[in-house]
Parts: C-alpha cells; structure tokens; sequence
C-alpha cells in the first residue's frame, strides 16, 4: 500500500500534513534549521501515508476496533505542563478487562524503512546537545530502565494507515537512537497518552488508537506485570501495559520510541534512567571520595606529626611494648596478658633473725629464723626463682675475714648455686654500683641471670627493696638483706607467704619493673610502665585471701612514685592510710626515722608520717609506741626530732606517745663487724592492720628509694581456736622487744652514746 501512496501528487493538504509533522519535531530539538532539515529529507511514501489517513477519516471508515480505547485516551489529552501526571488508580478499561479476561497479543512486524527521510532524523535525534539536555531536566525517572509493551486486538486491512505510520517512524527514530542514550521512560501510563499525542500530531485521527509495541531490551530484567502506583494492567481486547524488567535473549533490541509530551519544554527529554542513576551514583561517589580525603588527610597529618614529636623525644621504639608506653596505650597491654588462676588459700609466716648473743625470755614469743625460712623456699623451687636485692654478700669474702658466724650465709650460697643445674631459673635485680659482685660473678657463672640496676642515674637513689618470688606461688618480704650478717648478726623481721600464687604474682610484677630498668642501657624511665606491670592488688582494690584459714584483705605497695606501674599504692601513702585507720594503737618499730631528707642537699624539712602520728596520737587519743635503733650509723638529728615527740605526753597536752631506743648488745669483736648489731626491722602494727616494709622512715627512702611494703588486714575476720591473725602475732613481737632488756626510754644523753658506740 505504501508504493500505491507515493505515486500521487504532492497536494496542498499533503503540504499542510507535512509543515504540521516538520513542526512537531522542530519542536522536539529546539533547532533553528529543522524545516530545512526535514523539508530535504522526508519521503513522498510518507506523505502519502498520511494522506491517506486523512481521506480514511473524512469517508468515516473506521481506525480501529477498540474506540473504547480510543475514547478514553482523548479523554486523557492534556495541554498543560503537567501532562506527566499520575494516572487514576483505577481505569474503566482495566474494569472492563477484568471482566472480559481476554489475554491475546499481536506482534506486529514492522515494514522496512521507506521514509526518503531517515537520515535526516538521524542526524537530527543524534545532536550532541540532546542527550546534555536530557539528563539535565529528566524529572521522576527510576533507578533501572522501564518501558511499556501496548498490546492490542489484531488489526484488519483498516489500520494499516496508523500502524504503517508508527512503524516507518519508529523505524527512522530506532536507526538514530542507541539503545544506552535514548531509552524512554514510559513507567508511567500517562506516557502512552503522550506516544499516542505525538501520532495524532502526525495527521492521525483522534478516534484512531495509538496501537504500537516497543521491542524488547537486551538490558532489561524479566518481564512482570505491574498495577501498583497508578499503573494499571489491562487484559483481554484493552491495550495491556507491562514493565520490561528482562526480555528474551532472542527479540531484537534495535527498535526504540522517543515521545514527548504537549506542553512540555524540549529540554524535559527522556532518557534511560540507569544512565541517570548511574550519573547520580559516579558524582556522589565523588562527593564522598572527596570528603573522605578530606577528612582522612588532616587526620594522617595529625598522626604522623605526634608519631615524629614521640621519636623526637623518646627515640625509635624497640618493641611493640616499647611503642605503646610512647602512645600512652600502656595499658591496653593488660588486656591480652593471660589471665592465670591463682591460689588464695596461704600460709602466712612471721619471721625474724636475731643476731648472736641477743636473748629473749624463754616463755616469751619466738618467730622462725629467715635462715631456714630462705632454704626452705629455694628446696621447694621448681620452676623459677627472683631476688631484688641491695647487695649480694652471703658471703665473708666481702671482709676478708674468716667469721664462723657467716657459715648459715655460705650453705644458703651453695643452694643458690645448685638452682640452675635442677632447671630452676634464677634471676636476680641487685642495685648498681655493688662495692663487691665476687657473689653475683659466681651465681652468673653458674647460669644466673644478674642484672644491676642503676637508679642514681633516674630517681637519685638506690636499691633498697629486698624482695623474693618463687615459682610465681611464694614469696618474702622483710627488712634481711641477702647478707649473711642479716642471718647473724643483725635484728630482722619479715614475712613469707606460700602457696599463694595471687600475690605472689602481683610481687613478681614488682620485680618485674626493677628487671626492666636493668635491662636498659641508658638507665631511663618509660613515661608509662607497660600493663604487665600492673599492679593485681592495692589499698583500693585488696586481694581476698585466707591466711593459716583466717580471711584476710592484703595488697603491696612500692616506692618511689615512678617505679609505681598502674594501679600500684605508693608505699608512703599505705603507712600513712594505716596510721589514720587506727582507732586503739600505732606501735612502729623501725631503724631510723628522721621527718627530713636525709641523703639530699639541701636539707628538706618531711613532716608527713611525723605529722600524721602527732595527729594520731593528740586529736584522736590513738595509743602512739616508737622504737627506733641505737647503732653507730645512727643520725644524731633522729633523737632530736623523736624528743619533741616525747614531749608532747606532758600536761596540759598529754598526747599519749611514747618513744624507746633498741640497743643490740656487742662485744668488741662483734663491733669490729661492720654495719652490724644493730634492729634493722621496718614495721608497723596497729588494732587492725599489719605493715611489713623494706624501708626506713626517712624523706629520701620514699621519694627516691626503692621499696615494698605488705599490708594485711584481717579486722573482724572469725577466729577459730588454735588460730591467730598477722596482727595479732606482730603485736606480741613488738610487745617483747618494747619490754625486753634491750629498750630504754629515749633521753637527751642517746644521741651523743650511740654515735660513740663504733669506739668501744
């Protein structure tokens, strides 16, 4: 029928079709030259199509067989900007499909391409300013390509003016639109409306129906019917609208509808939404990978900045260890360490040395030596053995003297000796600089392992602790120095603790601290002790033990403050929470106590303990006993400063205090040994609590110092019979040395008599 058309003349009315159809695509692309464009390229054969529908018209035959169809979409035409609106939710088609469910289709197989034309609307729809245009102004689109299928009743002979007509134009707009660029959107129903429009725009009849199907996308999802959101699904002899979600393989992909809808700017084209949302999805991925960077690059500064400030001023770490004490992480160490059950039923043991030719009542209390107390730890070592000491003399080598005293010191050598070749470790922190390591050069040689540790060089003090862990299960601490005099000849008091593994790991981390500062060359302090130094028990949180069966609250302290590690109670606050924990008595025996620096220049004047004993004593009628040492070592300003202690027990005061001297008693030969014969106890017992140290009480010993100190507490704990307390046993100790032979009340004459005593 299309070549009988395009032999008739060009008439008029075939003109006026014509500049109508040049008109609506000019209007389409919003260029100037269109008219030329279109006048050069269209064909006859398409003229004459449609003339031939508008003679079809004026004879009154008819277009279609579904004018109910047709109806309708007149009556949906809109000329306003918002011909894109939503569709009713219902339609009287889809109620009349649903009750005539007739489910036919026709594919309709387009006619070659015919239009003289074509390649003018390829070049035309192919502008480089239509997709800009399109994707700036595409309003409502989805987030994957849709498109609708019109489905229709068969058509006879009288349709062929309409549907040759979509099929030459569909063809001529399918060759100049790529399937990515130009997909319509026709999600909504009111997109057939405008297909429908456009055709009628062409010289189609208004009461003909807009009768096309759109080829399937290669692209597309699977094909599913949709009557949600204003879409309507029209069965049986009505148009059917389906959304294309994913097509044959088989259906070819060439064929495309470009419309547009009256009244609508140019500018408002359809695209394919995925290249929208692809467009959308790139420039906020870019949004975000810029304000990521943003954010990222200050952050990096900022990190590495402080990294290059902490090997400025601490150097390059060593370690992970080492790395995180610089970041200040130190504490996150402790997180991973493994937590190992511990034992807390103990047997606690008081134990002293008393020098030769010292003697006690008979019916009076005795403890156990710290000789056999020594040996009888290193016998049960299985595993590991550490000693913090001040010095390492056990022994007389030191002197050069042959001393038959020194003997318990030699057989405790010898057991030291044995301990590597039965695969226990020994490890032993001593303080540096030792005036004789003949000891420690020995035991090194044996498989020890020796560390001297230097704190002159970082507090301004020494070694003073004197500290044992064995197997990580017991543990001693006390005033005895690893010194065979401690055995012999000096007064010592201290404490052994064993089987119980909860504080004697929380004592190896003690020591654990004086091993890492040997361990240094530069003899320096991390800013922060890593977290496997921690402390597992202090005066805020005490381990809940038993000791010999009764309950009792203990923790360590130390000192100096900066070889305190996280957590650790510092050794002057723990006398000083004792003190003021007291409510009957504060009985304290000690070497020296001196309320004054002591080893430092200048003088400095240290009133804490002095001042927290007065208080004690005066404001709370706490019952105050001190028993100092009188040695030739002994500071003359010591019995100055206890006067005016003893002084306040006079009227009108009446401060109950009390202060007595401790005289070891010597021959001349046992002056001759030096730093001898002398009470050499650090310790303090109270109404509720015991304190069992390694310092004396003087300004230097914890300010700069190294020590530790035991507080147990065992206050309304249930006694059974043929059980006693820590405190209780203490007390008797002191009660005998306060009463013995060996105490005298402090008078002007002592400073000056004990400072002679080295001349006798």
């Amino acid at each position: 029928m299309g070549r009988r058309r395009s032999a008739r003349s060009d008439t008029p009315l075939r003109r006026s079709a014509r500049l109508r159809h040049i008109g609506r695509y000019a209007e389409a692309t919003e260029n100037d030259d269109v008219h030329q464009i279109m006048g050069e390229d269209e064909d006859k054969g398409a003229t004459e199509k449609r003339m031939e529908g508008d003679e079809s018209r004026k004879s009154g035959r008819p277009t279609s067989r579904i004018p109910t169809f047709q109806s309708s979409l007149a009556r949906k035409r809109t000329t306003t900007p918002t011909a894109e609106s939503s569709l009713p939710a219902k339609d009287p088609i889809s109620d009349a499909s649903e009750a005539t469910p007739l489910a036919f289709k026709q594919k309709h197989t387009p006619e070659p391409n015919t239009y003289a034309g074509s390649e003018g609307l390829e070049g035309l729809l192919q502008r480089p300013s239509l997709r800009t245009e399109t994707e700036l102004h595409v309003t409502g689109s989805f987030s994957e390509p849709q498109s609708f299928i019109i489905e229709n009743s068969p058509k006879g002979d009288d349709d062929e003016s309409v549907s040759d007509l979509l099929d030459n134009v569909t063809e001529g707009l399918s060759s100049s639109t790529s399937p990515e660029e130009h997909l319509p959107d026709t999600s909504d129903p009111s997109d057939v409306q405008n297909i429908c429009e456009d055709m009628q725009s062409l010289g189609e009849d208004s009461d003909k129906a807009c009768v096309k199907e759109t080829p399937c996308l290669p692209h597309c999802g699977k094909e599913s019917v949709t009557d949600d959101a204003g879409k309507e699904c029209l069965e049986g002899d009505t148009v059917k609208l389906k959304k294309i979600e994913k097509c044959p393989p088989a259906v070819s992909s060439e064929t495309r509808l470009k419309q547009k809808a009256p009244g609508v700017s140019a500018k408002s084209k359809k695209v394919d939404p995925s290249l929208v949302e692809r467009s959308k999805i790139t420039s906020s991925g870019s949004k975000r990978k810029s304000f990521a960077l943003f954010c990222l690059l200050p952050t990096v500064l900022l990190l590495l900045g402080g990294f290059g400030q902490h090997i400025w001023h601490y150097g390059v770490p060593k370690s992970v260890s080492h790395l995180m004490v610089q970041l200040e992480l130190h504490w996150l160490e402790g997180f991973w360490l493994p937590q190992e059950q511990c034992s807390t039923d103990c047997r606690l043991t008081l134990v002293e040395s008393l020098p030769e030719d010292l003697y006690f009542p008979h019916m009076s209390v005795h403890l156990q030596s710290i000789s056999h107390t020594w040996t009888n730890l290193l016998n049960q070592a299985n595993s590991s053995v550490k000693i913090a000491a001040f010095y390492f003399t056990l022994r007389g080598s030191d002197m050069g003297l042959t001393e038959p005293s020194a003997i318990q010191g030699k057989e405790l050598f010898d057991t030291l000796k044995q301990l590597e070749s039965r695969g226990v470790n020994l490890k032993i922190a001593v303080n540096a600089p030792q005036t004789s390591t003949a000891d420690t050069d020995e035991l090194a040689g044996t498989g020890a392992e020796i560390r001297e540790v230097d704190l002159q060089n970082v507090t301004g003090g020494i070694v003073h602790t004197k500290l044992w862990v064995v197997d990580n299960k017991h543990m001693y601490v006390g005033s005895a120095n690893m010194d065979w005099r401690s055995l012999t000849q000096v007064k010592e008091v201290g404490v052994s603790v064993e089987d119980c593994s909860c504080l004697a790991q929380d004592a190896s981390r003690i020591f654990g601290v004086y091993w890492e500062i040997g361990g240094q060359k530069n003899g320096s302090l991390p800013p922060y002790w890593p977290g496997r130094f921690s402390a597992l028990s202090s005066s805020k949180y005490p381990l809940a033990v038993k000791f010999n069966g009764v309950p009792a609250r203990v923790y360590l302290s130390s000192a100096p403050p900066q070889l305190s590690a996280f957590g650790r109670s510092d050794d002057l606050s723990a006398i000083l929470s004792v003190i003021d924990d007291a409510q009957e008595f504060v009985h304290v025996s000690v070497m020296d106590y001196l309320p004054m620096s002591q080893f430092t220049q200048p003088i400095r004047f240290w009133p804490a303990i002095d001042s927290a004993l007065r208080e004690a004593a005066c404001a709370r009628g706490v019952e105050v006993k001190l028993l100092v040492s009188c040695w030739s070592h002994s500071p003359g300003a010591m019995f100055v400063f206890l006067q005016s202690l003893s002084v306040l027990n006079k009227t009108p005061l009446k401060c109950n205090i009390h202060v007595k001297v401790f005289e070891v008693p010597s021959t001349p030969e046992q002056l001759s040994i030096p730093f001898a014969r002398v009470n050499h106890a650090k310790y303090m017992v109270t109404d509720r609590v015991v304190y069992i140290g390694t310092s004396n009480w003087s300004e230097n010993y914890f300010s700069q110092t190294a020590g530790v100190g035991l507080v147990v507490n065992q206050t309304g704990s249930v006694v059974e019979k043929g059980q006693q307390t820590a405190q209780n046993q203490l007390q008797k100790i002191f009660q005998r040395d306060w009463n013995s032979d060996y105490s005298q009340a402090l008078t002007d004459e002592h400073a000056e008599y004990c400072r002679k005593k080295k001349k006798l």
